[in-house]
């Protein structure tokens, strides 16, 4: 079967996990993974076969065959990196917090209009799974005000995640107004050191104004049902709970240990989505239904 050929930016933590899920891929060919100097991860992707290089962006830039790029280095790298690939004609799926692009959820607003775009934004790994639960109980009730409390293994939290802490509790707000549709939202991330590792846990707390019971628990049930499509190891931990006009749930993730541990599902869900949103920009690349 035909596959569309990708490249990978950064061969991090994210970077790795994200080649195991594009091997797996019915439509996606890892074609080259790079980095700006020789690293354990050039030398793990030489393993398993994939082509890389230490020439950074320039050698994607090379390669005309590429046509979907993933930026899984930092926000302030592809604000150098999106006009490059923009200019070069690749589609380009950011997995850093610098929001160059629309964010994208694959479960809320994945459509043909946002695969004809040249750059999107995965937002962050609390944006992808907090915002659909916010958009399914806006969707039931008005959200007036929406605050989440993300918690990861501080072990899952790599140099990436830590250096970018302004960014995403800012990217994860605009997200949950601007894809949730919340009137307005506060964010909280919090490194978890506890051993063993926890599993990531999202406490979703929002304020509407049409408090229907059961009502928006139907509405979440089923938007996480559409997210374990590409997400399986999400869970609703707790129904929503509703008292006065204050509506309270909890989402966790669990990952699917490719290249990282279970307990790293914070980086497994940005890229089960990165993956979502490039295999259906692949199948249409291919002439076939995108199915959005």
């Amino acid at each position: 079967m035909e596959k569309v050929k990708v490249g990978i930016i950064g061969p991090g933590n994210i970077g790795l996990d994200l080649l195991h899920k594009v091997l797996r891929s019915e439509y996606l060919q890892p074609e080259l993974i790079v980095n700006i100097f020789q690293s354990d991860g050039i030398n793990y992707a030489n393993k398993l076969g994939v082509p890389t290089s230490i020439e950074g962006i320039s050698a994607i830039l090379k390669k005309e065959d590429i046509q979907i790029v993933f930026d899984c280095t930092s926000a302030s790298a592809h604000l150098t990196h999106a006009p490059l690939l923009k200019e070069s004609g690749k589609f380009a799926i950011d997995l850093t917090p610098a929001a160059v692009g629309p964010y994208c959820v694959p479960a809320v607003n994945l459509s043909e209009d946002m695969l004809d775009l040249d750059n999107v934004n995965l937002v962050t790994c609390a944006g992808q799974a907090t915002t659909p639960i916010v958009a399914a109980i806006n969707a039931a009730a008005d959200v007036e005000y929406a605050e989440v409390i993300s918690s990861i293994s501080s072990k899952s939290a790599g140099p990436g995640t830590r250096a970018n802490i302004d960014e995403f509790t800012v990217t994860t707000k605009r997200a949950l107004e601007d894809v949730g549709g919340a009137d307005s939202a506060k964010v909280i991330i919090i490194l978890n050191p506890a051993e063993p590792p926890i599993f990531m846990r999202n406490t979703i707390y929002t304020k509407v104004k049409n408090p229907d019971t059961h009502v928006i628990t139907e509405a979440v049930n089923k938007m996480v049902e559409t997210i374990k499509g590409y997400v399986p190891g999400f869970k609703l931990l707790l129904d929503p709970i509703i008292q006065d006009n204050i509506v309270t749930t909890v989402v966790q993730v669990q990952g699917l240990g490719d290249y990282l541990p279970v307990y790293s599902g914070n980086l497994d869900i940005i890229n089960a989505a990165a993956i979502k949103i490039a295999e259906t920009k692949a199948k249409k690349m291919l002439g076939g239904m995108a199915h959005v």
